[in-house]
């Protein structure tokens, strides 16, 4: 099997999107947490931690995943990050990608964390986020990446050693021959990195018929999803789409939400219209009693319909928690709770999980030892589900914090019930 296209994400929510994109357009492509044997589809995700991770640790993580990559002979390796280019100055954005453009040999390498369906919009290298800078919307108060920067060029440089420039709109509308032009005056001005201008699906579309052939591209989810008619176009993989669908999957069903998102946090609050949800106060620290008291409300719930637990607060309680046990233990302390819940509802029964926020996702599926998932066709930003085989499947969604429709947490819950219909 020819590696067509090896990403590795810094997250798993993220790096579920990127497969189920590409499974959308009838390509199979793996997912896994941990590298596999060998690839046995032309596309495989790679699904990591590396996002908060200490800056030395992720790039150990991913000049690892990145040889294993190379290894397999992938024609593109893929960095996979946030569309909100969730980072801090010490990373891992570009120094993670400075260990992939070594890898791979790259003259130059594009960011493209544009995502118009979510309303995330790059314009002369500021980020957008619906109408306003992104240092204008909540992403400004996130408890671990706050996003104060809208200049992406400027927050790129502060992670990398290599020259950054910038590829803006006027020259992404220009076409492919300007776009191949700007590009090599980039590299022969020392220029290594380009942060991409896109605001609308055509520049996404232009971006990937520009990169398609590069060792390496970095970006969003959303720039990778126009790649796979390309590949068709070069006879890479079959000409035919062709991908399996998701079997139903009964039984119980719990949400567990980890992420300090408006948009999850209002999710809650529309799924607590309909069915209970029980908000964790993280206050003594005290792992054991929160776990203990969350299966006893839980527990004798399920039987009627699907529950929710979260440990999702906002801007204020998000900063109480912190100072009193300080930024990562608070939210380790978060990811702890809702792993060992999720490992003691699956040990009562049940079958479905919808995990929210990336950090949490990642700690559930370590948690209950899954490394590898079969992926569900993409729907929508934030919606997409998969399946972890074993003696009793196990269907889940991960979905990022900031992402999906209001409503969405009781009708995914339904769907993976239903399975995949096409």
């Amino acid at each position: 099997m020819n590696l067509v296209f090896g990403a590795v994400a810094d997250d798993l929510t993220g790096g579920l999107e990127l497969a189920a994109m590409i499974v959308a357009a009838g390509v199979p492509c793996a997912f896994a947490t941990e590298l596999p044997d060998k690839p046995e589809h032309p596309a495989i995700v790679i699904g990591r931690r590396t996002r908060v991770a200490d800056p030395a640790v992720a790039v150990a993580d991913i000049r690892r995943t990145g040889t294993w990559l190379k290894e397999q002979g992938a024609r593109q390796i893929f960095f996979k990050y946030c569309a909100t280019f969730d980072s801090t100055p010490a990373g891992n954005i570009g120094n993670c990608a400075d260990i992939l453009r070594e890898l791979t040999a790259s003259r130059l390498t594009a960011f493209c964390p544009s995502f118009p369906e979510a309303g995330r919009r790059v314009f002369q290298g500021h980020l957008f986020a619906d109408d306003r800078l992104i240092s204008e919307s909540p992403k400004r108060h996130d408890p671990l990446t706050p996003m104060t920067d809208p200049d992406l060029v400027r927050v790129l440089r502060q992670q990398t050693a290599t020259p950054v420039g910038l590829i803006p709109q006027q020259i992404v509308r220009a076409g492919l021959e300007a776009m191949q032009r700007h590009c090599g005056e980039l590299i022969a001005g020392g220029i290594g990195f380009a942060l991409a201008d896109a605001a609308v699906p055509e520049d996404l579309a232009a971006l990937a018929a520009l990169t398609v052939d590069w060792p390496l591209m970095t970006g969003n989810s959303s720039v990778a999803a126009y790649y796979p008619p390309l590949w068709r176009e070069r006879e890479l993989v079959a000409s035919e789409p062709g991908a399996p669908s998701l079997p139903a999957v009964p039984g119980p069903a719990v949400v567990l939400a980890g992420s300090c998102a408006d948009r999850t946090r209002r999710q809650l609050e529309v799924f607590g219209e309909q069915r209970p949800v029980l908000m964790l106060d993280l206050a003594d620290g005290d792992a054991d009693r929160i776990v203990a008291e969350a299966m006893a409300w839980g527990l004798p719930r399920l039987g009627d319909g699907p529950i929710a637990i979260a440990t999702s607060a906002g801007p204020e309680a998000v900063a109480a928690a912190q100072a009193r046990l300080g930024q990562r233990a608070a939210a380790s302390l978060a990811e702890e709770i809702l792993s060992r819940l999720a490992e003691a509802f699956r040990e009562a029964g049940t079958t479905r999980f919808l995990i929210c926020g990336g950090e949490t996702s990642g700690a559930v599926l370590d948690r209950l030892g899954i490394r590898t998932l079969q992926v569900g066709a993409y729907r929508a930003p934030g919606v997409s589900q998969a399946l972890a085989d074993g003696a009793k499947p196990l269907a889940f969604c991960l979905k990022s914090g900031k992402l999906g429709p209001e409503d969405m947490l009781l009708p995914m819950l339904a769907s993976m019930e239903r399975g995949e219909r096409r």
